[in-house]
This record gives C-alpha cells, structure tokens and sequence, in this order.
C-alpha cells in the first residue's frame, strides 16, 4: 500500500493579483484604489478600443480620446469598482459607499459621453450604450443569477465589444473588418480568461499547493504556487504589452502614414 503524499506547506498568503499593491505607493488607500483600477488589464481593454479605431482609415483623433475615456469611466472605473462591491474580490478596504459612487460615476460618465456622441455619430450609437451599461452592470454585479458572469459574456463584452465600438465611433458603421477583428478580440479575452482564472484561484483561495514533477531523467522538482503561477502570469504579462504594442503601432501608421 503507498503512503499518503506528505502534507504540504501551508502557503503564506499572496497579494490578490500580480499587480496589486505596489511599494512605490506608500499609503493603503492608494494601493486600493490602483489595484481596482487593473491597470495591465485596463490597459488591455482599452487597446482594443484603439485597434477598431484603426482599422481603417481617416483617424479622428478627438472621438478616439472621447471613446477612450468613455471606456476607461465604464471598464476601469465603473466595472471593477461593481465587480469589487460583488464580494471584495481584490480585498481592498474602499468604503462602499466609494465604491458605489465609483461604479455609478464611470458607467454613467460613460453612457452621458455615448449621449453626446449620437448627434454626431448617429441614433444606432445608443444600441452600443445601453449594451455597454448591461455588460458593466450585469456581468460584475451577477444579476439574473450570475447567468451574464461567464468566459463567453466577458470575452464578448470586453473584448469583441470595445473593437466594434471604436470602429463604429469613428465610422458610423461595421463591416466585415470590424466583424473580424471583433473575434481577434474575442478570441484573445477567451485565452486571457483561460490563464486568468486559475491564476486568481491560486491567488485567492489556495492555501497548500503539495507535489512534485518526476523528470525522466529520475529528477524530481517540488511543486509551489511560484511553479504554477509563474507561466500563467508571465504569459498574461506579455500579451498584455503584446496587445498594448498593436494599438500603439496602428496609432502611429494612422497618423504617420
């Protein structure tokens, strides 16, 4: 009969995600508020805003800048500030009611910024704000159950999303560009979701990670968070600045063409 594998050490805790907190902010209630701000992952998100932007040609530079802060009042402010009041996922110690009003200022910033574009964009806009505030309040609230909180509605909503209305910002229309690059999009937030999720699992509610990797060669190396979050993290790192350099590159042939 085999032994039961030894206990594992207990873990010491970790921060909640790999950009939270960090030592160049001395005082707690700035280490909050950057860690709900998800800057990588904002930063993501916003790209793709500027990928549909992008896509085609002529770039107005002023709805690109009024879709990006419309993006970043609904996504990094308003949806992380709902998602952190559903449960402190990020266990930060804003005060509710900062958080309520946070939530309620970016996604109705957002929506009033969407508001003033209709005159110059066209009546079909409004399609793309009253989407935008269900898929900010919706999916981080969990409303009808939790049924909008799943991998399909976020790589949809903060993924495929973004793309179409950045281009439609800027050209009062889609088409089969924006289609496919709206599942570029889609697809990439889909692989996001795949490592982030197990990643926040380690993170969040791991306490004993136990085991070990036999090598062929007889070797054998002991099994830690570090091991496991290690590639997934340092993946999400990269195609977070991979995303953030094709937005940057599609800016600049745009306006030095």
């Amino acid at each position: 009969m085999n032994d039961p594998d030894p206990p594992g050490e207990r873990s010491a805790p970790l921060p909640p995600a790999f950009y939270a907190s960090p030592r160049i902010l001395t005082r707690p209630a700035l280490r909050d508020w950057w860690t709900l701000l998800h800057p990588p992952y904002t930063l993501w998100h916003l790209s793709y805003v500027v990928i549909g932007s992008c896509l085609v040609a002529p770039l107005d530079r002023a709805r690109l800048l009024v879709t990006l802060l419309a993006f970043f009042l609904a996504v990094g402010v308003g949806a992380h500030a709902l998602d952190e009041l559903h449960g402190r996922p990020l266990r930060t110690t804003i005060p509710r009611h900062a958080l309520v009003t946070a939530g309620v200022t970016g996604v109705g910033g957002a929506a009033a910024l969407g508001v003033l574009g209709v005159a110059r964009i066209g009546p079909f806009l409004i399609v793309f704000i009253v989407l935008g505030v269900v898929l900010a309040v919706g999916y981080n609230l969990e409303v009808l159950g939790g049924r909008l909180h799943n991998d399909t509605t976020f790589a949809a909503g903060w993924g495929a999303f973004p793309v179409l209305t950045g281009y439609y910002a800027q050209h009062a229309r889609l088409t089969l560009a924006s289609a496919a690059a709206s599942a570029f999009a889609f697809l990439l937030s889909r692989a996001q979701r795949r490592l982030s999720t197990p990643a926040r699992a380690l993170r969040r509610k791991t306490s004993v990670v136990r085991g070990c990797i036999l090598f062929t060669d007889g070797t054998a190396s002991p099994i830690e968070q570090a091991t496991l979050l290690g590639p997934l993290e340092g993946a999400l790192r990269a195609l977070t600045w991979a995303t953030v350099t094709l937005a940057a590159t599609l800016v600049l042939v745009r306006l030095h063409p």
